[in-house]
């Protein structure tokens, strides 16, 4: 009962916060669902209906804890090919009868669909589905609406559109055009800016706002009409009451034909997938490191798609750009997919004729970059790292998506997955022996240490991973784990990667995930995910120092101390620190650190978000490992956003006698009593001394750091001194 009680509390407490993290939210979806509705021919509303049914039946019934519910990427092509062959009332019953497959999908326990799925063949759907919205919507954003055949067409047309918009287009286009450049340029170097204040507002925000702010200008300010043809702007956005009083009657008419089956199972296949993934993904950035349960959120998506379909909105999926935000703005349960869906509906009640000022281009653009980050050389530059047969798996997923459509595109992905498979192993039969066959055995060894033991044998691969899966699932992540691969004779990337994420929870968590038995095993590749398989001779990759590490190996020399410039993933000592809670260490490299090892400075490649709204940072920091207690805390600069973080119930601790530092300074941790006692008058003296940075105690280590990017070599000598001193200075 108390824990029940415990619980509640929390709840209540953390209210604030979540309400501040759905309101960010909320101005990313707004923007967005209009842009998706449009770019797949629907009534621009019906995206911000199904963002507001979303956030609240999931936020009720759903069985993650931080995602976010709304209308998807991936289903922009399938719902356009429905309208256009169907009929806008036939879609909304294909979207409702999608939605009654999902719950269906959810009752059967069918959350372990995405594991059959190879990693490379979902990553080629996924970059087609990227060139589909690229391609269709990069010719409205710069005012050149155009008809053809299929995506490849609209691909190969974009350098003639680029032409017309730069020679002749009339001026009303030419403002139209312009509008949806700059708002895709807000979108390419937006999330460059490492400023808190100004990312308070996401992009997408920023460019309804600008543009609103444009109309107004003209309209106001000098007395004239928008410039921006008429129509390349929002039209026909119903108010509130409207959308109640208009609700689309559907038409039923044709249900059991072809394309209507079609659409309904791709919309089923694709909503699934999409939220599934996304599920996964937002479960590893979870601070708390909880495990969703799929299935009731499968429910709740399906019972959410049917609503939004009886109202006239778009299937509901859980996204993953928007889930992504959510947590780095201190979500930490689904109260804040409520909030987020409660915004919008304030939004539509009281703004809905503001949105009539938005340019077309500009919510394209939103789009247009939403395409590229799907579809990006670097998604084929890591299908390339990972393995060259992942290209192979990659390109046909992407081509047939693109030519036939998407379920025959994966589905011919998982084909090509299996026959390069057999080919790379020169064996069929050990897939037809086994794939029946249980290959996964779990005990809990009773030797005093109390290890999880898993042993896996004859192959893993996408085939057969949900047996893996459902062992580990099982295992507490404060526990230790062996998991031995020697009795197994292949082991694929999709393995691998998901054998990473859980080495990633399971250390966060307190617990050791260890892995052998694969030095019996070798790869044409040094990427972590690659197929593990027997080889005759490891490729050897000769690497050399850049300027900043043989400039770095300098510094290390005049200093006398060690330096190291290989990459290093073991970050098992930066994982208790608040900082790196919601985001993921890569790894660290260009480590400089004294002869005891007590101070360490080196570069580290970390990342905020998941998937198409991850970002990766590089610093430079600095790590002090104390021999003794010391409580927790965050010190950082006061500002603006601190106050802010207050008003969600962060408080600030303040110190007596030293107004100066408690003006100056963010001070933040939970035992309050033993932070004062530790920030005596020599350790606030020194912080009121020195040039300000974050400083952060996870209890018996202390991480420094400046800037969100790399320090300059005069900055690594600054801040090694700074940490140095400091450790002086707190020393009892």
């Amino acid at each position: 009962m108390s824990s029940k009680k415990n619980s509640l509390k929390a709840f209540f407490k953390a209210i604030p916060q979540n309400i501040f993290s759905g309101f960010v939210v909320s101005l990313i979806a707004l923007p967005l669902g209009l842009g998706l509705a449009m770019a797949s021919d629907a009534p621009p509303i019906s995206g911000v209906i199904a963002a507001i049914v979303g956030g609240i039946v999931v936020s009720i019934l759903g069985g993650s804890h931080v995602t976010i519910a709304g209308p998807g990427n991936g289903l922009v092509g399938v719902i356009l090919v429905a309208i256009t062959t169907l009929g806008l009332e036939s879609t909304y019953v294909a979207i409702i009868c999608s939605g009654v497959l999902l719950i269906l999908l959810g009752f059967f326990r069918m959350g372990t669909l995405a594991d059959f799925f190879p990693s490379s063949a979902i990553q080629g759907m996924l970059a087609a589905i990227g060139l589909i919205i690229l391609g269709k919507q990069f010719h409205i954003m710069l005012a050149h609406k155009i008809k053809r055949e299929d995506t490849v067409d609209y691909l190969l047309e974009i350098p003639f559109t680029i032409n017309d918009a730069l020679h002749y287009g009339r001026e009303g286009l030419i403002y139209a055009a312009a509008a949806g450049v700059i708002s895709l340029a807000i979108m390419v170097f937006y999330s460059k800016i490492r400023n808190k204040y100004l990312q308070l507002i996401p992009a997408p925000m920023w460019i309804v706002i600008l543009s609103i702010s444009f109309s107004y200008f003209f309209e106001i300010g000098l007395h004239e009409p928008n410039p921006i043809a008429k129509e390349y702007m929002i039209s026909g956005i119903p108010s509130f009451q409207q959308i109640i009083a208009d609700l689309p009657t559907p038409n039923f008419s044709g249900v059991l034909s072809f394309s209507f089956l079609g659409s309904v199972l791709a919309l089923t296949l694709i909503s699934s997938i999409e939220s599934l993934l996304s599920i996964k993904a937002v479960d590893k950035l979870d601070p708390e490191k909880r495990r969703s349960n799929v299935n009731k959120d499968l429910k709740a998506l399906g019972l959410a798609t049917v609503g939004s379909g009886l109202l006239g909105g778009l299937n509901v999926v859980t996204v993953i750009a928007r889930s992504s935000v959510n947590v780095n703005n201190g979500a930490s349960n689904r109260s804040s997919n409520f909030f987020h869906a409660t915004f919008l509906v304030l939004f539509i009640v009281f703004f809905s004729t503001q949105l009539t000022r938005i340019p077309l281009p500009a919510l394209m653009a939103i789009l247009v970059y939403t395409g590229y980050k799907l579809a990006s050389p670097k998604v084929v530059r890591n299908m390339f790292s990972i393995g060259k047969e992942q290209l192979i798996i990659f390109f046909v997923t992407l081509i047939v998506t693109l030519k036939v459509g998407l379920i025959t595109g994966i589905l011919i992905g998982v084909l090509t997955t299996l026959v390069i498979h057999i080919v790379i192993n020169k064996s069929a039969g050990m897939f037809l022996r086994n794939v029946l066959k249980p290959n996964v055995l779990m005990y809990q060894e009773q030797d005093g240490r109390n290890n999880f033991y898993v042993s896996v044998k004859h192959f893993c691969s996408f085939l057969n991973y949900f047996r893996l899966k459902q062992h580990l699932d099982a295992i507490p992540e404060d526990q230790d784990v062996i998991v031995d691969f020697s009795m197994c004779e292949f082991v694929d990337d999709t393995v691998m990667e998901n054998i990473n994420n859980y080495q990633e929870l399971f250390a966060k968590r307190g617990g050791h995930f260890d892995v052998i038995g694969l030095d019996m095993h070798d790869t044409d590749s040094k990427h972590p995910y690659a197929s593990r398989r027997l080889l005759s001779v490891p490729k050897i990759i000769k690497s050399s120092l850049t300027r900043r590490q043989t400039t770095m190996e300098s510094l290390a020399e005049d200093y006398k101390l060690t330096y190291n410039s290989e990459k290093r993933k073991n970050v098992m000592f930066l994982n208790n620190f608040f900082f790196f809670n919601t985001k993921k260490i890569n790894h660290i490299y260009n480590e400089l650190s004294q002869k005891d090892d007590d101070i360490k400075l080196f570069d580290i490649e970390f990342s905020e978000g998941e998937f198409i709204a991850k970002e990766v940072i590089h610093s430079t920091m600095l790590h002090i490992d104390l021999n003794y207690g010391i409580p927790q805390f965050t010190l950082d600069r006061e500002g603006f956003l601190e106050k802010v973080y207050a008003l969600a119930g962060y408080k600030d601790i303040p110190i007596e006698n030293h107004v100066d530092f408690s003006k100056r300074f963010y001070l933040l941790g939970e035992n309050e009593e033993a932070i004062l006692e530790f920030f005596n008058d020599e350790v606030t003296r020194f912080f009121e001394s020195n040039p300000y940075y974050h400083v952060e105690s996870n209890g018996n280590a202390l991480l420094v750091f400046g800037k969100e990017r790399l320090a300059s070599i005069k900055e690594v000598k600054a801040l090694f001194d700074f940490g140095k001193r400091l450790k002086q200075v707190v020393s009892p």
